[in-house]
């Protein structure tokens, strides 16, 4: 099993950066795939970026590519999302997932990760 603790959400103004970070317990982090995911008021929670075990291959939605990055450190089982020019409708609750057994057709899809952390509130002002 793996526990997810995420950090870093806060309030930016439109164009402005924020770093989020997941923190991972448990000895097999660096087996398992991550992905974020958000979910805004009155929304379903979707896909932002996701990262293979080894770091090797990202995935990103289309409204976040060219301004988000996802990147791991398997010895600090860690995980973020940096996140530039922002824009307002970036706004939501922030989610890490975890999921060991997971393969490319679905590392998209928030059913396919069994290990979620609670959230952190990202709110972009414009």
């Amino acid at each position: 099993q793996v526990q997810l603790v995420e950090t870093g959400g806060g309030l930016v103004q439109a164009g402005g950066s924020l770093r989020l970070s997941c923190a991972a317990s448990g000895r097999t982090f660096s087996t398992y795939a991550m992905g974020w995911f958000r979910q805004a008021p009155g929304k379903e929670r979707e896909f932002v970026a996701a990262i293979t075990w080894n770091g090797g291959t990202t995935y990103y939605a289309d409204s976040v590519k060219g301004r988000f990055s996802i990147s791991r450190d398997n010895a600090k089982k860690t995980v973020l999302l940096q996140m530039n020019s922002l824009k307002p409708e970036d706004t939501a609750v922030y989610y890490c997932a975890a999921e060991r057994s997971i393969s490319i057709a679905t590392i998209k899809w928030a059913s396919g990760y069994d290990y979620w952390g609670q959230g952190t509130q990202v709110t972009v002002s414009s």
